[in-house]
Parts: C-alpha cells; structure tokens; sequence
C-alpha cells in the first residue's frame, strides 16, 4: 500500500548537503532528508549552506516513509501527475523527471512522443504510450510557472560545468554514485559515465547523468 500525501507544503531552511539524488534542509534544528530530481539539483548547486525552500509530496509505504522535493509547483505537480499512471512509482516518476526537464515531458507527452519516453529505464513502449494516453489531455493544463525558472536550471548546470572542469573523477564518483542510488548497477554505470566523459571531458555531473539514463 502506497500513500501519497501533501501534508506539508514545503520546507524552508538551511541547505546543507546536496547531491544529484537527494537534498538535506535542516529546518528549526531538524534535518530534512529530500529525495530530488535533476532539476532541483540543478537549481540548488552553490547554494550550499544558505536558505533554500522545495515544494516537497510524501510517499508512505509499509516499510518506508520518504520525502520528495521540487524547485518549483508546477514540478511536484507534474510528478504527482505522472504517479497517477498504472504502473509509475515514485522512482520511476523521478527517472522520468531526471532524462528530461519538465517543459520536455510535457511537450513529449503532449505530442505523444512515445520514443522518447521508451528511453528512459524501466519504460516499455507499452507503459509510455499508457501515460500518453493518459496524461496528454491534463499535461498541458500544469502551470510550471515562469521560464526564467528553467533558465535558471540551465544556467546553474553551466555554472557546475565551468566549476568541474579538469575534474573529471570528481564529476565521475558523483554521476556514479547517483544513478546507484537510481537502482544502477555501478559496474555498468562506471562504464558509461566513462564513454560520456570521453567525448566531453567538461560535461556537468547533471548532463552526465541525463545522457546516462538514455545509455544504460
């Protein structure tokens, strides 16, 4: 059995640990362990230790209670959206969110651009074209606010890549390490983290990541 709920809203504090996969917010001397997609991350990276809020949905299971963090409404919205799919779980829904930007997937399942979807892991073109079919009449009506906030994600990803450069291992071990905690294997996640770094030495851990869930 699976609770989803939004009994609290958001959280607001102190950002003080930050990786591709999940976010701590230490809020009136508690800290918040957030399971996060790509473009939050994106969207937090150096703002480490500054005060931060995520639109956050809960996830209530027999044997886990998890917290999942959005940079904007119109993110968590869409997440709960593509939980609402036979099938689509609260991993599966972050995969998606984490190949893609938001305003992809809503273009990618409006347009009913099953391919796409279908390269994401655990994504059969059945299961794509069902979350087209029922999704592609909603998607489109989700408000993911100004796209100064998607200039802001591509902008902080740029800013990591600038910072990285010349630090290939380090960009490696994160992308590793993140798409681990995505249920990789890391044998083969090392592997073709190291095929895409080959060819662009300089590539953020984000975009690293977002070619990885496409190869593996």
């Amino acid at each position: 059995m699976c609770i989803v709920t939004i009994m609290i809203e958001y959280i607001k504090g102190n950002l003080t640990d930050l990786t591709p996969t999940y976010a701590v917010i230490e809020a009136a001397g508690v800290g918040y362990a957030i399971n996060i997609a790509l473009p939050t991350y994106s969207a937090l990276v150096g703002k480490e230790n500054s005060e931060t809020k995520l639109f956050v949905t809960e996830i209530i299971r027999e044997d886990t209670h998890d917290l999942f963090g959005f940079f904007t409404r119109g993110e968590r919205e869409l997440f709960l959206m593509l939980m609402t799919v036979s099938g689509i779980g609260a991993n599966t829904a972050r995969m998606i969110m984490s190949a893609y930007s938001a305003s992809e997937i809503r273009q990618i399942i409006a347009t009913g651009n099953a391919r796409a979807l279908s390269q994401v892991k655990g994504l059969g073109p059945k299961t794509a074209q069902r979350i087209i079919v029922d999704l592609k009449d909603k998607v489109l009506k989700v408000d993911l606010g100004s796209e100064a906030t998607q200039g802001g994600l591509e902008n902080a990803a740029s800013g990591y890549s600038l910072e990285m450069t010349g630090a290939d291992s380090e960009v490696k071990q994160e992308a590793v390490s993140a798409l681990t905690m995505l249920g990789f294997a890391a044998a083969a996640s090392g592997k073709v983290v190291d095929k895409i770094l080959q060819g662009e030495p300089s590539a953020s851990v984000e975009k690293v990541i977002k070619q990885a869930l496409k190869m593996l």
